[in-house]
């Protein structure tokens, strides 16, 4: 391990990086359980099908990083991605091919296809070295941005999942009353929250402390407290279902790409184009959520170099790709590089290693998954908060002094967390810095990839918005 992940030449050792990648498991470990739920719909043999296909598909693709790339990062069915998939693609499949009486698994399975078409796609443009020029073409402050956005980005969602921020009328969001506490309708949720600020406090005092582990501590910790205080209980009828769900995977989820319910509709040539417009749709989000992802994170774990680009960057978004394309064989949506791997670099994280630690419990979570969805969201939300707050440090680099440089960067990090999308984050830092340098005449401080990347994202939001 030691010679092919050469851990002391990155200052680490083989405890740190399992100690990781325990880490980057468990802070992820939600999606074992709500990928099923999004994609299944309400279907128990598409949601069994997908929890296997979710499973043995982050598996490979964290192995992948682990042996090819060589790089921390997992890999696993993206949120957002998941939802595109069934509240968007399924429906408009519906649509093209004319027939209203299609059933949820044909729907699911013609995805499937548009999802394994995608994955082509990536491998094709990243065998060439477009998404690699793509990431170089990314301006220096953006980059910078990028890391720091994503860290505002995850602490939200820890705050959202903890139960500290809600839903407002007044205000969109606001922070949860704990003066509700002993308001038998509101006390679990009020208690989740207290649970999650105490864990945040744990973490950050055993991290100043310098004890290792210390935000995986801080999620078993919380676990604990959780089902002590009632913010937590297992759930009614708790059972163990392996072999039925093995079976449901192999019969509706397993290479069952369906291009039949695709393209077999009475208009082929509509169906192409809004085929297209889909893939592309899938391609275009994967694209710059994965490198906005791997570039935040790399900075953190000091992956990148003196120009903010990362050494490896091909390879990685090579195993991108193919692991996209294995999931739709397997039945699931988009895989991509997740944030959550960042909580794994917090931890000291800096290898191969530690994204092997994970692939290997992803296997593990196949016959473990109805124990890991016990942990509850008020225990994993801490180490979200937490290293949301390690990675915002990464802004001090970037430079303020000039505003056609400090614009860009600040709209990078304002619109992840405001638009939900690193995405759209990436995408207000490309256009804005384009039409900034372009009204002070400082136009030959862009390449031409990034007019082209500035225009493609304008056109996007007009089109599809």
């Amino acid at each position: 391990m030691e010679k092919f992940f050469k851990l002391k030449e990155h200052g680490t050792t083989a405890r740190i990086e399992i100690v990781a990648g325990i880490t980057t498991f468990v802070t992820m470990a939600y999606i074992l359980v709500v990928n099923p739920q999004i994609l299944g719909g309400g279907d128990p043999a598409i949601a069994n099908g997908v929890f296997f296909a979710t499973c043995i598909s982050s598996f490979i693709g964290t192995i992948l990083m682990a042996l090819l790339a060589k790089m921390p990062f997992a890999q696993a069915p993206g949120m957002g991605l998941n939802a595109f998939f069934a509240f968007t693609v399924m429906p408009a499949i519906v649509a093209m091919s004319g027939n209203a009486e299609m059933t949820p698994v044909e729907q699911y399975q013609a995805a499937l296809a548009l999802v394994f078409l995608s994955g082509l796609l990536f491998i094709v443009i990243t065998v060439i070295g477009l998404r690699e020029a793509i990431v170089r073409a990314i301006p220096k402050n953006v980059k910078i941005a990028i890391s720091g956005g994503i860290g505002l980005f995850i602490a939200y969602l820890g705050l959202q999942n903890a139960g500290i921020v809600v839903a407002n009328p007044s205000t969109q969001v606001g922070l949860v009353n704990f003066s509700t506490l002993l308001n038998p309708d509101t006390r679990v949720a009020v208690t989740g929250a207290i649970v999650a600020i105490v864990g945040l406090v744990v973490i950050a005092a055993l991290y100043t402390l310098k004890v290792k582990g210390s935000i995986l501590i801080g999620i078993v910790v919380s676990t604990l407290i959780a089902y002590l205080s009632g913010a937590a209980s297992l759930p009614d009828g708790f059972s163990y279902h392996l072999g039925q769900q093995a079976s449901d995977f192999i019969s509706t989820s397993f290479f069952k790409l369906n291009f039949g319910a695709l393209f077999g509709g009475k208009n082929l040539w509509g169906a192409i184009a809004t085929a297209l417009v889909l893939i592309l749709s899938f391609s275009i989000v994967d694209m710059f959520d994965t490198i906005g992802t791997l570039l935040g994170t790399a900075d953190k774990a000091g992956l990148l170099d003196e120009n903010g680009n990362m050494p490896g960057m091909k390879k990685a978004l090579l195993c991108d790709s193919i692991a996209t394309t294995a999931g739709a064989l397997l039945g699931t949506s988009t895989v991509t590089t997740y944030v959550e791997s960042s909580a794994g670099i917090g931890e000291g994280g800096k290898t191969g290693m530690t994204s092997l630690t994970t692939a290997v419990l992803f296997l593990v979570a196949l016959v473990l998954g109805p124990f890991i969805g016990l942990i509850p969201s008020c225990a994993t939300a801490p180490a979200l908060i937490f290293v949301g707050a390690l990675m915002i440090g990464g802004l001090k680099n970037m430079e303020f002094d000039d505003m056609s440089e400090a614009v860009p960067g600040f709209l990078t990090v304002a619109m992840m967390p405001l638009t939900y999308s690193i995405a759209n984050g990436i995408a207000f830092g490309l256009i804005s810095h384009c039409l900034i340098k372009l009204c002070t005449g400082k136009i030959k401080e862009t390449s031409i990839i990034t007019w082209i990347l500035a225009a493609f994202f304008i056109l996007k939001f007009c089109l599809a918005g």
